[in-house]
């Protein structure tokens, strides 16, 4: 763990739990309660390099229930026009205690000279903070640039009085809470080593990704809600949850779409046995497929034309395989890596084509390929990379970013296949990567010791990760923020005339 950090404990009992959960030698350092001895306590501490504080806190709002931790995502004192602190590496440690199985809720904190009740009460909750102490804007106050951090245990909630019996057993709750606070506090101290980050550009959405997002919301903006989306329309958790906020409805096949609604296929294609079944439903269909994926599927087509055995690289159950093999169900073989390469057979190894499923890693599908034309030498390919531009660059971009990073955050979905590839190119190349859905699954102590973060983002990610996850990353002692580019995309694809302004 970091050696140069504190963590300030302000009544006896608050650091008699923590001090349970902390490993020997923790910098533990007990204040005394109220803003004038934490004040004082705090000024022996200006050099150190990371400073956090620990202890229970009186619950604001009823969302909070005993117990449960508060993570401040700023500190502030309770006085007209006192600053804010902000503590932008808060989503972290939350993750860190979420995953020892507290119950934890972000927002802020406001520091008071004295316990609050009632009307007090509610004049806090009313600016938003979530909890209330009288220690951490004063223990906080001096910290600069430096990474800070603050949990409250929730004591006491609303809307029952503070002083009544029951308070006792609260606390008594609070305090059993932070015996468990301090190794998590531990994980994000290590991580405070952060001095850089480095964004690999390009990253985040494609040029298919948006025209794919754009058909849904101009579908919603035209027909209104619902409309309904087979398979997801793109591979990303908070696109999906924000288009089903809106009122698009995804489904895995046509029967559960009811007659005559607007329906949308996603970005990944289908078959053409699903078009025929949309068709004779009579359903109002709006095509998003990505026009580099519909390339595929016309060169497939027109292998199968030619009488070849088709042999497509990529992976079994991805929404694009499964819609390329439909284009001539017995005709095209999945191959899924070089072991299968060396298996497949053919029925004529002179009329042999091959295809590449868009979103995979140019080294994987170059591995399959020496396989394939050792074996097939008539073998014959696409007239251009099928490999998705976007995947491409962002993989270039990536490498030449993880060569001068200590550890790699991807941002997008587990069922992202270009995401997925991003993290295995890192791997490959040596540095570890991490692949997240977002800023808040990033565990601390995969950044231990880290000077160099390499961030980016897979094409179905939204840009605003990158920029959630650059903030977290300053929370923890980063400085600089840099963009490596190695190429500018400027690829854009016109939408269906369904949907076209």
């Amino acid at each position: 763990m970091s050696g140069d950090w504190v963590l300030f404990a302000p009544m006896r009992a608050e650091a008699r739990a923590l001090r349970r959960g902390l490993p020997p030698g923790a910098p533990l350092r007990r204040t005394g309660r109220g803003l004038s001895r934490a004040g004082r306590a705090a000024a022996a501490y200006r050099a150190t390099a990371a400073l956090a504080v620990a202890g229970i806190g009186g619950g604001l709002t009823d969302r909070l229930q005993p117990g449960d931790v508060v993570v401040a995502t700023e500190v502030r004192r309770d006085a007209p026009d006192a600053a804010s602190l902000p503590c932008p590496g808060a989503p972290l440690l939350a993750a860190a205690l979420r995953r020892r199985g507290h119950t934890v809720h972000l927002g802020p904190v406001v520091s008071t000279d004295r316990l609050v009740d009632g009307a007090e009460r509610e004049r806090l909750a009313a600016t938003g903070a979530l909890a209330v102490d009288t220690e951490s804007a004063a223990l906080l106050a001096g910290a600069g640039r430096r990474p800070v951090a603050c949990v409250r245990a929730v004591a006491d909630v609303p809307p029952g009085p503070l002083y009544r019996p029951a308070t006792l057993a609260r606390v008594a709750t609070a305090l059993r809470t932070l015996r468990s606070v301090g190794p998590a506090l531990v994980d994000w101290a290590a991580a405070t080593t952060v001095r850089g980050v480095l964004l690999a550009a390009p990253r985040s959405f494609c040029a298919g990704v948006e025209r794919a997002i754009g058909v849904v919301e101009q579908a919603l903006h035209r027909h209104g809600p619902p409309v309904y989306v087979r398979k997801q329309i793109v591979h990303n958790v908070h696109v999906i949850a924000d288009l089903q906020r809106r009122g698009a409805v995804f489904v895995d096949e046509l029967d559960e779409i009811p007659d005559g609604a607007v329906t949308v296929f996603s970005a990944h294609g289908v078959a053409p046995a699903v078009r025929d079944t949309a068709a004779r439903r009579g359903l109002p269909l709006i095509d998003a497929t990505c026009p580099l994926v519909a390339k595929v599927h016309s060169e497939a087509r027109r292998f199968v034309g030619r009488g070849n055995t088709v042999l497509l690289i990529g992976h079994a159950g991805h929404e694009e395989t499964e819609g390329t093999l439909g284009e001539a169900p017995g005709r095209i073989t999945l191959v899924e890596s070089a072991q299968d390469a060396e298996r497949i057979e053919v029925a004529d190894p002179e009329r042999v084509s091959y295809l590449v499923q868009t979103t995979l890693a140019v080294d994987e599908v170059s591995g399959v390929l020496d396989v394939l034309r050792r074996r097939f030498p008539a073998l014959t390919g696409p007239s251009s990379d099928d490999i998705c531009y976007a995947t491409t660059n962002r993989q270039v971009a990536l490498r030449e970013v993880a060569a001068r990073a200590d550890v790699v955050l991807v941002l997008g979905s587990a069922n992202s296949s270009n995401s997925r590839r991003l993290a295995e190119v890192s791997e490959r190349d040596g540095t570890p990567a991490y692949l997240v859905d977002d800023v808040e699954a990033v565990d601390p102590r995969w950044l231990a010791g880290a000077r160099t973060v390499g961030v980016t983002a897979g094409a179905s990610a939204p840009p605003w990760l990158v920029e959630r996850a650059v903030e977290a990353l300053r929370g923890l002692g980063a400085r600089t923020v840099r963009e490596h580019t190695t190429s500018t995309e400027d690829v854009h694809f016109t939408l269906p005339k369904e949907v076209r302004t």
